[in-house]
């Protein structure tokens, strides 16, 4: 098995611990609040949100995926980092085993700089196209902007 290591820097206008409390401290409660017609629904299926726990989001009728488990493998509130593996998801991945994410928000001015790195462990034999890892990236970075645009119109939350 192959890993390939994708990362990017994405800049925000709010501050690191803000966006860490919404994408992931309470991501169960916000997400489906702010991009409801994307994700219906999160909930752990595993423990409480703390490392180890498994947290299943469930997307939109429209979405071509229904479901993906995320199992928690660091979590670290008072320096804004996360790690987090997809265990699993209702569509067959012919080319990728699991994706390890490693996400760390660093205060930026008033704002932050969220940077993401991602391992696509790949199946042996396999190769996985630019395009396709884009794909997922911009879909990432449509939640991520519709989060900061909520946080921006609505500063009593998550502060």
């Amino acid at each position: 098995m192959g890993v390939i290591t994708y990362s990017q820097e994405i800049t925000s206008v709010v501050a690191p611990s803000r966006m860490f409390k919404a994408l992931f401290l309470d991501s169960q409660n916000m997400l489906p609040k702010i991009v409801p017609e994307g994700i219906k629904s999160i909930e752990f299926i595993e423990g409480d949100g703390g490392v180890g726990s498994i947290k299943q989001t469930n997307f939109g009728e429209s979405s071509h995926i229904k479901y993906i488990k995320h199992k928690i493998d660091a979590l670290d509130a008072g320096s804004f980092y996360c790690k987090y593996t997809m265990i699993e998801s209702d569509i067959k991945f012919d080319k990728i085993d699991l994706v390890v994410e490693d996400v760390k928000f660093v205060a930026a001015g008033s704002g932050c700089v969220c940077k993401m790195t991602s391992e696509y462990h790949v199946q042996e034999g396999c190769e996985l196209k630019e395009d396709d890892i884009k794909k997922g990236k911009d879909r990432a970075m449509g939640l991520y902007k519709a989060i900061e645009e909520y946080l921006v119109a609505n500063p009593d939350v998550c502060a």
